[in-house]
């Protein structure tokens, strides 16, 4: 098959979405498909350039020549098409010749003109909230948890997240090109049966199929050196929690519940800052900033077990899968994606989002019976294996092929 991806950011731009692409693009490739990126280009970056046998297209935008625009150096696509990026993807798509597009974020809109023309199946991955909430969190004003739209309400939302101007402009284009979406994509594959519900998915006749973010089936393989700082870590275990060390990933509702722990083995958080919310750290609790991936599965190796107690809507956390493919248990909020990956009582604990005292509980357990840990860490290494590469791929090619039958 001929398949083009298509994706606002590519590494050297790094994140989840990023390294998902990345990673289904050269399993793509490998399996003998011809593969082609389209992304928006960023400075000191090639236009054009081999990632393996993954051919990267950089592309320009109209709205990426005025900086002033955006407030992070990432200059992100509009909800809405962007002429330049449209014009771009439609040279691109006579070169490539794609018989499939898969998107994964908002530059989706810069090619949906282009959709009949192109004759291409079009694949939409649903990584967030995006067709729902404009800031794709479904978190209001940045601090609880939406019950849903609302226009007044997402109006307020969007300008206290985006900006007085920005925020309705933006909340117009994601609401009108969403409906767009619905009409246009072939298939749409949200990473979560939550994700497939808050974009208003289910109970519908647009066609989806829930398929969720993956590992590499060779993760948790140790073959590095030991990383001087998790060397420095408690060689009896700790408590562990890696990812955004945020208010909505709910890292104030974890410390709250370790405060009251009796004789708690050390916490540690792998991350970045922490909100000046929480102020002075609890005694026994220890924070690494910018600690790399294979040093993060080395400190999984290391822990007790893990926490993810969300309490903004966690699409599919992959945070969850590397714990579990280490073997090790989680206790995490009943919300979004993680009601996927964990089995209450089985692989780890679900508690209700921003529950200390049941967090408290679920932590008091693992800490005292080991049996316990080692029973469903055992649990959670055999669950990850439906979430690693080879088996998600798997249905994702399998999703392409049945798509380009239709037409027989």
């Amino acid at each position: 098959m001929r398949i083009l991806l298509i994706t606002q950011f590519y590494p050297p731009i790094m994140g989840g979405i990023e390294r998902h692409v990345k990673d289904l693009g050269a399993e793509l490739a490998k399996r003998g498909h011809h593969v082609a990126v389209a992304t928006l280009w960023h400075e000191g970056l090639a236009e054009f350039e081999m990632d393996g046998d993954v051919r990267v297209y950089r592309i320009r935008g109209t709205l990426q020549r005025f900086p002033g625009l955006f407030t992070v150096k990432r200059r992100h696509s509009p909800p809405f098409p962007d002429p330049e990026a449209v014009a771009a993807l439609r040279r691109l798509i006579i070169v490539e010749k794609p018989e499939v597009v898969h998107a994964h974020d908002w530059l989706i809109h810069s090619f949906l003109p282009l959709k009949p023309w192109s004759k291409a199946k079009l694949v939409m991955s649903l990584h967030d909230c995006e067709m729902a909430c404009a800031q794709g969190r479904l978190m209001y004003l940045d601090t609880e948890l939406c019950a849903g739209p609302e226009f007044a309400k997402c109006i307020r939302c969007a300008r206290h997240h985006y900006g007085g101007l920005k925020g309705p402009i933006t909340l117009a284009g994601n609401w009108t090109f969403s409906h767009f979406e619905r009409a246009w994509v072939d298939l749409f594959l949200p990473v979560s049966n939550a994700v497939a519900e808050v974009n208003q998915l289910t109970d519908t006749h647009i066609p989806y199929q829930v398929i969720p973010n993956f590992v590499s089936d060779h993760v948790a393989d140790d073959d590095g050196e030991l990383d001087e700082r998790v060397a420095a870590l408690p060689a009896g275990g700790f408590i562990l929690q890696v990812g955004d060390l945020t208010l909505d990933k709910g890292i104030g509702v974890l410390l709250e519940a370790y405060r009251g722990l009796e004789s708690a083995p050390p916490l540690v958080l792998i991350g970045w800052s922490l909100p000046d919310s929480i102020g002075e750290l609890p005694m026994n609790v220890t924070l690494i900033k910018g600690l790399p991936h294979p040093a993060v599965m080395q400190a999984w190796k290391k822990s007790l077990f893990g926490t993810i107690p969300s309490l903004c809507m966690d699409a599919s956390p992959t945070v969850t899968l590397e714990a579990m493919a280490s073997a090790k248990p989680v206790i995490g909020s009943r919300i979004g994606g993680i009601r996927d990956q964990i089995v209450d009582g089985e692989t780890g604990f679900l508690i209700p989002p921003g529950d200390a005292d049941a967090l408290r509980d679920a932590m008091s357990r693992l800490i005292t019976d080991s049996g316990l840990r080692s029973r469903m860490g055992a649990a959670a290494k055999e669950r990850a294996i439906s979430f690693q590469a080879s088996h998600v791929i798997n249905r994702i090619e399998k999703a392409y092929e049945q798509l380009l039958h239709r037409n027989d």
